[in-house]
């Protein structure tokens, strides 16, 4: 991967379509990025498969059109609270006893991790090693050409509805794109904003989105625990709306001016030297906002502490009842690092403070260069993560009938219209 590789992740949210293409080596080169509203989606998952489709295709030309790049292999984010998560382990014996492990015993005891019991509505998304166990030596995070005649894996298992995952098949289809892999938009966030050392000591990461709340949990390094609150920022501005009778549009511009105040220059003293100042009173004036409603002036204390904080309480207090749920409680030194475009909400970080009782701090995606202008922000983490889980996949185009193409230099195969030509001949397939 060093002369790195082109990928385009696509975060399917609540509220907006993100589509990301960059050039994945050691770090994230962003060549083109797009946000479009949602449509067709409702706390993460596909309702309208139409509407969805023409959101995520004008954000996916919008991307391809800033990179130069025709898209013909998408990753893309699931969520929503079908979401569930166990930990499982496989045991299997070395095929060579007495000899190295190799990478086929890696792919044995993994399928030997994976023979779960689940529901036929139910399907495997994730199988991520916590550790290995050779011959009774624990904490191996990687076997391969060690000697030893009994392997296990300590594995978590993320699984989804089927049923949402074949819509998304479906609607990538109408796009005109292969999908290559769905990944959780949870783990996703995770990739792009804990440190090592936090993953090692262990940390709790909660994701807040629109219409839902991811949480991971990493003990030791590697993910322990992952489930979605059916819950998100989207409720604040419902709350904001009924608590001021005004519309949801207004009530959104009210969360995000009191989330990003705006310093205004204000004349002081008799020099007539102007000066950046933060409004400090209780009153603000919404003037600016141009609110159809005409609300001029409003207490921020009635908003902050009447209306915000008791929805953030109820938020914080719901991820503790998931962290007591884990059996991680105690297991997470590092703390809450909180992303997502719920993040940015005013007094976020106070209010997991005072339910949680952890460590607590807002996270950025990290490790990322190119056109990151407007990017650098917590709402962007996931498809930031996308990107870097991309870079790991090896997926090649294939034909029907079994047939491979192989890599010439000169010829890409990244071309939405061979793309559509194979689509429409596998239709015909049985």
């Amino acid at each position: 991967m060093s002369e790195g590789k082109i990928v385009v992740c696509i975060d399917i949210g609540t509220s907006k379509i993100v589509t990301l293409i960059a050039k994945v080596d050691e770090q994230v080169n962003v060549l083109g990025v797009s946000e479009t509203l949602a449509n067709g989606i409702k706390k993460g998952q596909i309702v309208d498969i139409d509407e969805a489709v023409v959101s995520i295709n004008n954000s996916l030309e919008a991307a391809e059109r800033m990179a130069g790049y025709s898209a013909s292999h998408v990753v893309a984010s699931i969520g929503g609270s079908h979401i569930e998560s166990q930990n499982s382990r496989g045991v299997v014996a070395v095929a060579r006893p007495e000899g190295e492990i190799t990478e086929s015993d890696l792919t044995r005891v993994f399928d030997a991790a994976k023979a779960v019991s689940l529901p036929s509505s139910r399907e495997i998304i994730h199988v991520l090693p916590r550790s290995y166990i050779v011959d009774g030596q624990e904490g191996i995070k990687d076997p391969i050409g060690m000697t030893g005649v009994r392997l296990e894996v300590d594995t978590h298992i993320i699984t989804a509805n089927a049923v949402s995952i074949k819509n998304m098949g479906k609607a990538f289809s109408d796009v005109g794109v292969d999908l290559d892999a769905v990944v959780f938009s949870g783990y996703a966030s995770s990739l792009a904003t804990l440190s090592e050392t936090e993953k090692e000591l262990g940390v709790v990461l909660v994701d807040i989105g629109a219409g839902t709340t991811d949480i991971s949990i990493y003990v030791d390094g590697s993910v322990a625990y992952s489930s979605v609150l059916p819950i998100g920022a989207r409720h604040i501005t419902n709350d904001l709306a009924i608590g001021l009778r005004i519309s949801l549009e207004s009530a959104e511009k009210i969360k995000l001016f009191l989330s990003n105040p705006v310093k205004k220059p204000v004349r002081i003293g008799e020099t007539g030297e102007e000066k950046l100042e933060e409004h400090t009173g209780d009153e603000i004036d919404l003037t600016d906002l141009n609110l159809t409603e005409e609300l001029k002036k409003v207490s921020k204390k009635t908003l902050v502490d009447g209306i915000i904080r008791p929805r953030l309480n109820e938020i914080f207090t719901m991820v503790g009842i998931e962290i007591k749920k884990s059996g991680f409680v105690g297991q997470t030194p590092s703390g809450i690092v909180i992303t997502g475009g719920g993040a940015r909400t005013v007094g976020v970080t106070e209010a997991a403070k005072r339910m949680l009782t952890m460590p607590v701090r807002v996270a950025i995606p990290a490790n990322i260069k190119g056109i990151i202008d407007e990017i650098q922000e917590p709402s962007f983490s996931t498809v930031i993560g996308l990107a870097v889980y991309a870079g790991t996949l090896d997926v090649q185009a294939s034909l029907p009938f079994g047939f491979s193409l192989p890599h010439l230099p000169g010829i890409s195969l990244n071309n939405k219209m061979l793309s559509k030509v194979i689509g429409f001949i596998k239709s015909f397939l049985p």
